[in-house]
């Protein structure tokens, strides 16, 4: 049975955060949100004209929009990301949930951004680290027991084909670009930091998640490579789910009230065993430690 969300959340006391709100599920769970009342919903956007859709799509569904606000903000330039939570600091200085949606698919061929990172590596994995530690302590200040932070990160099941290479953490070293693997690999470091960043905060009354979707019938038309995109395509046809109910499934573990735990990885809503090497603690230090000196020797933190 697919699980279903409540008609009575109130998140009128939250200042929300939903990255890759433009497209597939991201517009859904906008969309939800939104229904749901929040204090402030500020979508990060890098195409303002995808952006002012979205409020479209918004008000024509739910006429819910007085609280939603488009930004500027590129995963693909570590500045831009900087930029954003500077202003976001600055201007709010309150956060109680951050949904970290963004992410890119399979493409087949090593794709550069211009911090000269591999494009997977940074957008589904790195930029949204970035993020959270620039964040991190405003959310701190801002939850309570009463009022709990969430932080979530949209996963996949590929994490569990995803594998740890500390001299090839940017995926761009080997005889070969294997498209899959690369995928996998960011979602495993996804899984893995969203476990570790629970660890952490687990006393600070923030609460992590990483959570697979499902296979959605959506933005499947932009997978790059014949022989790849043909098989997905193929696949996803077979077994997808909508865009809406792929949403439901994000939102689902990170807006019920019982759920109090932290750190889980989730399979369309339901609590799941991700890769073994999320287990790995030491693992999981490790990646944490490497991945700042990255941002450091970006200039970033």
């Amino acid at each position: 049975m697919p699980v279903k969300l409540l008609d009575t959340y109130d998140l009128s006391k939250y200042v929300i955060i939903l990255t890759g709100a433009t497209d597939g599920i991201g517009k859904e769970m906008a969309r939800i949100l939104a229904g749901f009342n929040p204090k402030r919903l500020i979508i990060p956007a890098r195409n303002k004209e995808k952006g002012n859709n979205l409020l479209e799509h918004i008000k024509s569904s739910n006429g819910h929009t007085n609280n939603v606000e488009i930004w500027e903000m590129d995963l693909a330039d570590l500045q831009s990301v900087k930029n954003f939570a500077n202003k976001f600091i600055n201007e709010v200085g309150e956060l109680h949930m951050l949904i970290h949606n963004a992410g890119i698919s399979i493409h087949n061929k090593v794709i550069k951004t211009k911090d000269n990172l591999e494009l997977q590596f940074q957008v589904n994995y790195l930029a949204p680290f970035l993020l959270n530690q620039l964040l991190l302590d405003t959310m701190k200040k801002s939850v309570s027991a009463e009022l709990p932070g969430k932080i979530a990160f949209t996963n996949s099941e590929a994490n569990q084909f995803g594998e740890l290479d500390f001299d090839n953490l940017n995926l761009e070293k080997g005889a070969y670009w294997n498209p899959l693997k690369g995928y996998g690999n960011t979602k495993l470091m996804g899984v893995i930091i969203s476990k570790e960043l629970g660890r952490i905060v687990q006393s600070e009354h923030i609460s992590t998640f990483s959570i697979h979707p499902g296979i959605i019938l959506t933005n499947i038309d932009h997978m790059n490579g014949w022989f790849t995109s043909s098989i997905l395509k193929f696949l996803i046809s077979m077994s997808g789910i909508s865009p809406e109910q792929g949403a439901i499934n994000v939102l689902y573990p990170v807006l019920s009230p019982e759920n109090k735990d932290t750190g889980k990885y989730y399979y369309e809503g339901i609590e799941y065993e991700p890769n073994k090497l999320a287990n790995d603690q030491e693992l999981a230090k490790k990646l944490w430690n490497v991945t700042e000196q990255i941002l450091k020797d970006h200039g970033m933190i």
